[in-house]
């Protein structure tokens, strides 16, 4: 029989390979793709736990973005075609649950398996040169001029967007509303005026809040809230108390990794993922800026998000917001 002798470059590239798959997961870079806005809330908590992450996996992690669709649905796309073996993440929110009956993609969430990190809660705020000074003078001065108000916030039938319809409904005001692919920019519209009104969370405004680039009106959450050098924001719920009918709306900021990733992958990011979220740097993180740390994986995740996408849509539904009718999707009513 005749001996097969590899040349010496090809051997070498063989026994990196066998020796490449024998090492466990992580053997090389992740990637992390963040469907919304560099700048915003969803942007920095991926940011941010990211690089604790990393820290447990021992190897780096790459934070990108990757805006634009319906909801977040070309980040969310580009990430499902590629192979699902956890070394490709996405960055997701609570506002991504609508993509597919918006028009954005064809899949229900459970394609993905999340992370919940955590939430913060949203706030109704104008830029400093606006004579609004409360939830009342909006009321007040929409009466007056009989002109829609711009609104911004990040994605359609995103949580923001959600918050807005429940305004204008228990209000009486009429929104002009602007999607925008994420809350960093639709802030940045209200700060020069390109928009009347943002709504976000307190995460992603705090800074602005206290900069004197934004002033809020209300907090759309029952309890008001005392923000450093500000003082008290009242919320919105004292004025409408309707709101409390569908208000508060459950905000989930994370990541996720595709569901089809191999269980050893998934055990060894949920153990990076727990050990992250009880890191100094992340409790210290989520104090600084106002987050309510979650934690959630596995299946708790994943029931989360499930119930979330069936509430988003199903309330989109009767606003008459949807491209097409959960039912396409099965998604079951709340």
């Amino acid at each position: 029989m005749k001996k097969i002798i590899l040349p010496a470059l090809i051997m070498a590239s063989v026994i990196a390979t066998l020796a490449h798959a024998a090492r466990p997961y992580p053997v090389r870079p992740i990637t992390n793709t963040v469907v919304w806005s560099a700048g915003g809330g969803t942007d920095a908590v991926n940011r941010m736990i990211m690089a604790e992450m990393a820290k447990v996996l021992d190897t780096r992690i790459n934070v990108v973005n990757k805006t634009g669709g319906i909801a977040g649905s070309i980040g969310m796309n580009s990430v499902l075609s590629k192979r699902p073996d956890g070394y490709n993440l996405v960055g997701i929110s609570s506002s991504n649950v609508v993509a597919a009956v918006n028009g954005g993609w064809n899949e229900r969430f459970d394609v993905w398996s999340p992370f919940i990190v955590g939430s913060s809660p949203d706030v109704i705020s104008v830029n400093t040169d606006s004579p609004i000074t409360s939830l009342q003078d909006l009321v007040a001065h929409q009466a007056q001029s009989q002109q829609a108000y711009k609104a911004g916030a990040g994605g359609t039938g995103g949580i923001h967007h959600l918050y807005l319809l429940e305004l204008a409904r228990v209000s009486g005001v009429d929104f002009q509303f602007v999607p925008y692919p994420g809350s960093a920019p639709s802030q940045t519209a209200a700060i020069t005026g390109e928009v009347d009104v943002v709504i976000t969370s307190m995460a992603e405004q705090a800074q602005l809040i206290r900069g004197g680039k934004l002033r809020p009106l209300a907090m759309l959450h029952p309890e008001p809230f005392e923000l450093e050098g500000v003082g008290t924001i009242p919320s919105a719920f004292g004025l409408y108390p309707e709101l409390a009918e569908h208000l508060p709306l459950s905000q989930a900021i994370g990541f996720a990794v595709h569901q089809n990733a191999p269980d050893d992958v998934k055990t060894k990011l949920g153990k990076a993922f727990e050990a992250a979220m009880q890191s100094p740097v992340v409790k210290q993180w989520a104090r600084d800026n106002y987050y309510q740390l979650s934690g959630k994986h596995g299946e708790a995740a994943r029931d989360e998000f499930a119930a979330l996408e069936s509430y988003f849509t199903w309330t989109l539904q009767g606003l008459g917001s949807n491209k097409f009718s959960p039912d396409k999707f099965g998604i079951p009513k709340p």
